[in-house]
């Protein structure tokens, strides 16, 4: 179903006429209160020029014209400063917050499989003041268990307070993170540890009795486990040699006055905060050297783009923790005093898989003002409602629509729809509970249809950012009066950008209308490096004749006339196909990801072939309706092996193809339907659900022959 088509203009008159008629009686005060004038202007405005006025930049911000800004507060320059700032700021203030867990069921599916479904209550708080202490006992407990200044510490846990309070103690301490994604494999994680040569790994009682107590033996010079569970625990079949403590006995160890008082040696701005590990997309995951520096330059710039930033915000955290966007949001609410509240993808809304029926999620409890959210989270959200929306009756289905375009129409002009978000999206915009304010998208593109969805339906605007681990997730967002969608905003106040040609995709500075070529990030949020790995170092890193540091992105962007970039490919994405056609596998993708029969896609191409193929994760009730319409029968599995579901899905995948507009060349000519979702536990995606093409090539090696014709 299209949301933005061409609708009966006699109905949409009539529907203008009604909301004509409230409009007028309520104008005065919504547009002064609204501000919709300036909104607009906002959002028309110049918001980047290039500095050198050549049209490959390096673009900068016009509020950073002069120079780039690296603190959000003068004089906080380290992670533990900034902390230490905000608890003499908003001491009573709430930090942290932890939901109760009531009782756990198991719960009988109809398919024979038991699921475990969560009763839970409400959230219980530490304040900034309690988060500040507790992090500064475990910070001295694990000096007492030996753990040095700027010797590597690992955390290898889920998204949870303990994680925040854990990390806090390693920055005052001076001890640097070593991040590893909860869901990596055991050769990664164990290559992540003997790297970085750690003695004392943070984790949970679930990761260690699961990934990691398995490859304690691969790692020869782990000495100490802290567990953050408060519930005791009795580990046995422990190699010998590794201790184990409770987080609790640690903080009561650090709390002794002899350790207390032992002077803890404060980090530089230079000196490394965080060794983050990539989620490895293309191979072994590798860690990004990370400064205390980097990171405050990064949330300062994050942090100018969020109007209105302050204590009263609430900001739920549900996203892997060891990913730079999460690990950078939360940093940035706690530079301002915001509370926040944890979640996980599992138990995030009322329709959750691990909340039980007639529970509340977690986004209906905390009714949080600021949330981020990975494009496939949010693509998610999109095709439930719309499956939702063509479930109507005819009327309310018209309603929608109408109720849509309108909004869609008053928004570009900068006007706010009060009656259409009380009467039409109230129930849509209660998904997240029904407060939020800005949705912040990173970690992969997202969809123009998604973006206008959720400036919509949700109520709320979509700040979309680019960034990478290797800039602390900074580069750039888009403004909140900004309702343009497909780019992702003018450089942040904290780095510039600079295009650089690519003649081998056709890509130059000089084509018109727009610069075009590859994005090339300089600032001080770019990163020391990769750790133990000089050769990327020189391929990827390099600094200019000012001094300043610059990362290849190896993404390609075009710079819009009013500052603002729009990621057009990239270079790893591009194949050349035997006729000398180049295909962007991404732009493939995200085109064919708005078709309402997919949940995800990956697109591939052997340049000694003429086109393309594609493996496709189906929409199970989309595919299963399908079928019926076809009077196909069998299981999921049956279906998704029929070569006669196939033929039709490659059908209504090629129509949606030709009407997006894609070349000849880069519509699929064959699929793989896959029963099996592709998350980040089978090892094919990334924990942001990037795709991982080189594993996904290897599980699909046989249907790659198959559809080149070698079998």
């Amino acid at each position: 179903m299209k949301l933005k088509e061409d609708i009966n203009p006699l109905l949409l008159q009539v529907f203008r006429s009604v909301v004509w008629v409230y409009s007028v009686i309520t104008f005065i005060p919504r547009y002064f209160i609204s501000g919709s004038g300036s909104n607009l202007e906002r959002a028309r405005r110049v918001k980047a020029r290039s500095a050198s006025g050549h049209p490959s930049g390096p673009y900068r911000a016009i509020n950073s014209k002069d120079e780039l800004l690296a603190c959000v507060h003068p004089g906080v320059d380290t992670l533990d400063k900034m902390f230490e700032y905000a608890a003499t700021l908003f001491p009573q203030r709430d930090c942290l917050g932890t939901r109760e867990v009531l009782s756990e069921e198991d719960e009988l599916q109809p398919n024979g499989k038991i699921f475990k479904k969560l009763i839970l209550g409400n959230y219980n708080w530490l304040s900034y003041e309690e988060a500040l202490h507790a992090a500064k006992c475990f910070g001295s407990g694990l000096a007492a268990l030996g753990q040095k200044p700027q010797c590597n510490i690992a955390i290898f846990c889920e998204t949870r307070a303990e994680w925040i309070v854990a990390a806090q103690a390693c920055f005052m301490y001076n001890f640097p993170l070593v991040t590893l994604y909860a869901t990596l494999g055991p050769a990664a994680i164990a290559h992540g540890l003997n790297e970085t040569e750690v003695t004392h790994i943070i984790t949970s009682k679930d990761l260690l009795q699961g990934r990691l107590k398995a490859i304690l033996c691969d790692i020869p010079r782990l000495q100490h486990i802290i567990v953050v569970d408060s519930k005791r625990t009795s580990w046995t079949d422990m190699p010998r040699g590794i201790l184990i403590y409770n987080m609790d006995t640690v903080k009561e160890l650090g709390s002794k006055p002899d350790n207390i008082a032992v002077d803890r040696r404060q980090p530089e701005p230079s000196d490394i905060a965080v060794i983050m590990y990539t989620s490895g997309s293309t191979g072994i995951p590798k860690g990004v050297i990370i400064s205390h520096g980097n990171i405050i330059a990064g949330i300062t710039g994050m942090a100018e783009r969020i109007p209105n930033l302050n204590e009263t915000d609430t900001y739920i955290g549900y996203l892997p923790l060891a990913h730079v966007l999460e690990l950078s949001a939360e940093l940035v609410c706690i530079s301002h005093g915001c509370r926040i509240g944890y979640s996980s993808p599992q138990t995030l809304a009322d329709q959750s898989t691990k909340i039980k029926k007639g529970s509340k999620g977690d986004t209906s409890v905390l009714k949080p003002t600021l949330m981020a959210a990975v494009p496939e989270i949010m693509d998610r959200i999109y095709k439930n409602v719309m499956t939702k929306v063509e479930e109507m009756s005819k009327f309310q289905k018209t309603l929608f629509v109408l109720a849509y375009n309108y909004k869609m129409e008053q928004i570009s002009k900068g006007y706010s729809t009060p009656l259409c978000d009380s009467l039409v999206f109230k129930r849509v915009r209660a998904l997240l509970g029904g407060n939020t304010r800005i949705l912040l998208s990173g970690g992969a593109p997202l969809s123009p249809a998604t973006q206008r969805f959720m400036n919509v339906c949700l109520c709320c605007p979509v700040g979309q950012g680019y960034g990478l681990t290797e800039t602390c997730g900074a580069g750039t967002i888009s403004e909140i009066w900004d309702y343009s969608t497909g780019r992702v905003g003018a450089p942040l106040v904290c780095s510039e950008i600079k295009l650089k040609d690519w003649e081998e995709g056709g890509y130059y500075c000089t084509d018109k209308p727009n610069p075009r070529g590859e994005i090339l990030i300089g600032g001080p949020n770019v990163t020391m490096g990769y750790y133990k790995t000089t050769n990327k170092i020189c391929n990827d890193f390099f600094v200019d004749e000012g001094g300043q540091r610059w990362f290849c992105t190896g993404d390609i962007g075009e710079f819009h006339s009013d500052g603002c970039l729009k990621i057009i490919d990239r270079k790893k994405d591009l194949v050349k196909l035997q006729a000398g056609e180049y295909v962007s596998l991404g732009k493939v993708e995200a085109v064919l990801k708005n078709c309402s029969l997919i949940d995800n896609i990956c697109a591939y191409a052997n340049s000694d072939q003429s086109y393309v193929i594609s493996f496709v994760v189906p929409n199970q009730k989309q595919l299963m309706t399908l079928a019926k319409q076809m009077e196909v029968k069998g299981t999921w599995e049956e279906l998704c092996n029929s070569s006669q579901m196939e033929k039709e899905v490659l059908r209504i995948i090629t129509e949606a193809a030709i009407a997006a507009k894609l070349e000849r060349f880069e519509i699929p000519k064959k699929i793989r339907l896959s029963a099996e979702p592709w998350t980040p536990e089978t090892g094919l995606v990334t924990d942001a659900f990037k795709l991982k093409r080189k594993e996904l090539k290897s599980h699909y090696q046989e249907d790659i022959e198959r559809m080149y014709g070698g079998k």
